[in-house]
C-alpha cells in the first residue's frame, strides 16, 4: 500500500474517527484505524464495537491495499505536522510497520493485522428515511442534557427515537430523554418513510458522535434503522451504532396533564436570576427556591456555610396570577432546561411536590418535565 494525502484533508478525517477507536485498549485492534486504498479513494474506520465510523477522503493512490495504524498517534502526529504537508504512507507486508513521511519528517508505526478488524456495518436495516441536518441537529440539542448517567438504569443512557401522535392526531418524529428528575421531550415533522420504525434508544457514545458530524453536515441526513442497529449518513460519512436494548418507559405518565398555575418570565432575566442566587452555594444540588405571588417572583438560596441570596423579578419581567406558591428546583437542572429557550419561559404548576411542565412560548415543539426538589 502507498499513498499520497493532503495533511489538512487527512487531519480532518482522523479527528472525526479518532474519538470512536477504543482508548481502553482492552483489545488492542479497537485502538488502530483501519486505512484502505484503492483507486484514488482513502478510506479510513474506527470502532469500538458499539459504534463504527468510516469515511472516505480523496488521495493519490500508488498502490493499492489496506493496514491498521494506532489511531490516536497518526492523529497526534499529523496534527503537529505543517498545514501545507503533504503526508506519504507505505506500507509493505504485514509484518513491516507503516511508514509516515511529510518533507523532511519521518517515522513509522507498527501495525495489527487487517484481518483482525472487525465490521459491524454489514446486515440489512429495513427502514430509511431522509431528515433536514437542523431538525436532527434540533432533536439532539434540546433533549442531550437530560439523558441519564446512571449505568444501573441503562435504558435511560440514550435518547429515545420514536413515532408518536400528537394532540391533532398528526404523526410526529418524537425524541426524548429523562434521567428521572427532569425530562425532555422534541416533535418534528415526521420524514416520509420513517412511519413504521420501531421505537429505538441511541446510545449517549452515539449521541454526541453525531452531533458533533452535524456540525459538518450537508442539508440533509439519512438515516437507516433496525431493531438492533442505526446508522446515519453523512455525505462520506457512515456512522453505525448498536442501539440499547432495553424498553424505554411510558414517559407520558409522567408530564402532568392537570396543572394550572401559569408562570411567565423572561429567559434571560430568570437565568441570571437563578445564576446569581445559586451562587451563595458550591454545592450542585442546592435547590433555588421560588415564591411566586401575582406578578412577582423571589428566587431565593441559603447555605449553611455561606450565607443567603435572593432577587425579586416584577411585574415588568413576570405574568402569574395564580395562588401563590413557593417551589424549590435544583439550579442546574433549571438553567440547563432555560438554555434550551429563546426569549419567554413558561412553567405550568400544580403545588410544590407535583411535577411542573417548562415549555418555550415561542416555540411549541419541545415540551420539558421537572421534578421540584424539598426547601
Amino acid at each position: 500500500m502507498k499513498l499520497k494525502v493532503d495533511r489538512t484533508i487527512l487531519l480532518k478525517a482522523l479527528a472525526h474517527i479518532q474519538s470512536v477507536a477504543e482508548k481502553r485498549n482492552t483489545i488492542p485492534i479497537l485502538a488502530n484505524v483501519l486505512i484502505e486504498v484503492q483507486d484514488g479513494l482513502m478510506t479510513l474506520t474506527a470502532t469500538d464495537m458499539e459504534i463504527a465510523i468510516i469515511e472516505t477522503i480523496p488521495a493519490e493512490s500508488l498502490e493499492n491495499g489496506s493496514v491498521t495504524a494506532p489511531a490516536s498517534v497518526l492523529y497526534e502526529i499529523v496534527r503537529k505536522l505543517p498545514d501545507t504537508a503533504l503526508v506519504e504512507l507505505s506500507h509493505n507486508n504485514d509484518d513491516m510497520p507503516l511508514s509516515l513521511r511529510a518533507g523532511k519528517y519521518a517515522t513509522s508505526l507498527n501495525v495489527l493485522s487487517v484481518n483482525d478488524f472487525p465490521s459491524m456495518t454489514s446486515g440489512d436495516f429495513p427502514h430509511h428515511f431522509n431528515i433536514p441536518t437542523e431538525t436532527l441537529k434540533k432533536l439532539i440539542e434540546q433533549t442531550r442534557f437530560a439523558i441519564s448517567t446512571e449505568e444501573t438504569r441503562y435504558y435511560l443512557n440514550g435518547i429515545y427515537l420514536h413515532i408518536m401522535d400528537n394532540s391533532d392526531g398528526e404523526k410526529k418524529l418524537c425524541a426524548v430523554a429523562t434521567d428521572g428528575h427532569r425530562l425532555a421531550r422534541v416533535e418534528s415533522t415526521m420524514p416520509e418513510g420513517a412511519e413504521n420504525i420501531p421505537g429505538i434508544i441511541i446510545p449517549r457514545k452515539t449521541v454526541y458522535e453525531v452531533y458533533k458530524l452535524l456540525e459538518e453536515a450537508n442539508d440533509t441526513i439519512q438515516i437507516l434503522v433496525s431493531d438492533t442497529r442505526i446508522q446515519i449518513k453523512f455525505g462520506d460519512i457512515t456512522l453505525t451504532s448498536k442501539l440499547i436494548d432495553g424498553t424505554f418507559p411510558e414517559y407520558e405518565r409522567v408530564i402532568p396533564k392537570n396543572n394550572t398555575k401559569v408562570l411567565r418570565v423572561g429567559k434571560q432575566d430568570f437565568a441570571m436570576a437563578v445564576a446569581r442566587v445559586a451562587a451563595i452555594s458550591m454545592e450542585r444540588s442546592r435547590p433555588v427556591k421560588l415564591s411566586l405571588d401575582t406578578n412577582s417572583l423571589i428566587l431565593s438560596a441559603s447555605s449553611v456555610d455561606q450565607g443567603n441570596a435572593k432577587e425579586e423579578l416584577d411585574e415588568t419581567q413576570v405574568q402569574y396570577d395564580s395562588d401563590p406558591l413557593e417551589i424549590g428546583f435544583q439550579a442546574r437542572y433549571l438553567n440547563d432546561i432555560t438554555d434550551q429557550i429563546d426569549n419567554q419561559v413558561e412553567f405550568v404548576l400544580s403545588d410544590n411536590s407535583a411535577p411542573t411542565i417548562v415549555r418555550d412560548v415561542d416555540d411549541p415543539s419541545a415540551l420539558y418535565v421537572l421534578m421540584p426538589m424539598r426547601v
